[in-house]
């Protein structure tokens, strides 16, 4: 089975451009076939100098149709988790790793109005990933979040896993050849809300997530990792205060 190549966005990346004009440039985007059945681009939202920025999957059918991020039931949820640990949804710079929503036709034989979101592949991450590289290099955040697996793919690796991975601060250490490690800083894993209302339990879930994005707002607070080790133990005694964060799936 042969693997589709697409061109990707690079040749449609502006070079040194600002959020607005990288935004502007994103609309006419065709680095890959997502851009046509998706109803517009969504690239991002929030101010260039966020000392946070939330990476995403994609934006889904509320996004896609709305055309901002996080705006759906995922981003309600994202917004008040983040009240939670003290920080403004305003403050954040959000984003997704695929500018374009991925979708199939619902209903019997696929000629439903419903449209069924499908999760990006790999040749869509890597099509869109030049897109992030340029702003995440604009906003030059302290700390990163990684909201599920391709968000965490694209700035990770292949071999990211989320329930391995989530819930500790990797370094975002400073490299020339990478446009989004202009500065030395920090990237930090966690589920994608979406994932915790498909949870079983999403009590458990939530009280994870938000445990996860506190120390992302302790890092913001203190610009160091809380002792006695920067990461969340789930499910064991946790660096917040010594205090317990419950099993999460």
């Amino acid at each position: 089975m042969s693997v589709v190549a697409f061109p990707g966005a690079a040749g449609f990346v502006p070079a040194g451009a600002g959020l607005a004009a990288l935004r502007t440039a994103a609309l006419t985007c065709a680095g890959c076939e997502l851009a046509g059945p998706a109803t517009q681009t969504v690239f991002s939202a929030g101010p260039a100098g966020a000392r946070l920025a939330v990476v995403g999957e994609q934006p889904g059918d509320v996004e896609d149709r709305r055309g901002m991020p996080f705006v759906g039931p995922a981003g309600q949820l994202l917004d008040r988790a983040l009240g939670e640990v003290g920080i403004d949804r305003s403050t954040v710079y959000v984003t997704n790793t695929v500018k374009h929503f991925r979708f199939s036709a619902g209903g019997e034989g696929g000629g439903g109005t419903r449209r069924i979101h499908q999760t990006p592949d790999t040749v869509h991450i890597d099509a869109c990933k030049p897109w992030l590289l340029a702003e995440l290099a604009v906003v030059d955040p302290d700390v990163v979040v990684l909201l599920g697996a391709t968000a965490g793919k694209a700035l990770l690796g292949p071999t990211f896993r989320v329930t391995r991975d989530r819930g500790r601060l990797i370094p975002r250490v400073a490299r020339r050849d990478e446009p989004a490690a202009l500065q030395a800083g920090w990237l930090l894993a966690t589920l994608h809300p979406s994932a915790i209302l498909r949870a079983d339990d999403q009590d458990a879930a939530y009280t994870g997530f938000v445990a996860d994005l506190r120390l992302a707002a302790l890092v913001l607070t203190t610009g160091r990792p809380h002792p006695p080790q920067a990461r969340v133990d789930h499910g064991l005694v946790g660096v917040f205060d010594q205090g317990r964060t419950p099993t999460t799936p």
